[in-house]
């Protein structure tokens, strides 16, 4: 009769005792940590990607502060906010050509015609009638979509007095404001600057994380361009854009239908 086999004997055979299962542990070891770096490359495959479309990004987005951007995209993604501000101005020039054109822009001729005199006597072209009207348009567009998008304070046609000299910033009240236009042709204003929208990214609404400027073009050939201030301003030798950088400290972008967000 066979000697009955060891218990040993059986779990050698059988690779199912201890030196097995210490194989199979490693095994799973290896598993668990191929996983890991797996999902390691994969996180940083996705990190770069990221890094590679911000840099390829539109200057609106890559001007969002970072922790702003962090809000916005919890909720939207920051290309919808200028996709949306640029259909704003998209609109606002096709309604407001459509009033005096139908479904044409105006010509350079047209642009250039004199349609009224403001009331210090100053002519008022075709070019600068249509650019206030769809500039209303505009920002009552601009308005509904910052409201739904953007996540921090922002605000619309502010105007500021701003000394370079002292690097002072204050704002004017829409009373005081409607006051020193109401008195007339005055040097009141002068030295003050009125950006479209300024976008904040905290409480404090003296300071920008971004301010945009609508800009339409007349005829829409032209390109979009900043002011630039002539030698009656304090600001001599500067543009609009430089001047709401220096005051309000966040970079400064047009926005206009035919050229969608641009620096310059």
């Amino acid at each position: 009769m066979r000697p009955a086999t060891s218990p040993w004997m059986v779990c050698a055979l059988l690779t199912g005792c201890a030196g097995g299962s210490r194989h199979g542990d490693l095994r799973f070891v290896d598993t668990e940590t191929a996983g890991k770096a797996r999902h390691a490359a994969y996180v940083a495959e996705q990190a770069s990607a990221r890094a590679a479309t911000q840099a390829m990004a539109s200057p609106m987005v890559r001007a969002i502060p970072p922790a702003v951007l962090a809000l916005m995209q919890q909720d939207h993604d920051a290309d919808e906010l200028e996709e949306q501000l640029v259909a704003c101005a998209v609109q606002a020039e096709q309604l407001g050509n459509a009033r005096y054109f139908e479904n044409r822009p105006p010509t350079r001729q047209e642009c250039a015609e004199v349609v009224e005199q403001d009331r210090c006597g100053k002519p008022v072209t075709r070019a600068m009638q249509l650019g206030k009207q769809k500039h209303v348009l505009a920002l009552q567009c601009a308005e509904e979509v910052l409201k739904e998008l953007w996540p921090a304070p922002f605000s619309i046609e502010q105007r500021y007095r701003y000394y370079p000299n002292a690097r002072f910033l204050e704002t004017i009240s829409r009373a005081k404001e409607a006051q020193l236009i109401a008195d007339g042709c005055t040097d009141e204003l002068r030295g003050t600057i009125k950006p479209d929208i300024v976008l904040h990214g905290d409480r404090n609404l003296l300071k920008s994380a971004l301010t945009l400027d609508f800009k339409f073009p007349c005829p829409d050939s032209n390109l979009p361009k900043w002011t630039e201030y002539g030698p009656s301003s304090p600001y001599i030798g500067m543009n609009q854009g430089e001047v709401y950088k220096a005051a309000l400290g966040g970079p400064a972008l047009l926005i206009s239908p035919g050229n969608g967000v641009r620096l310059r």
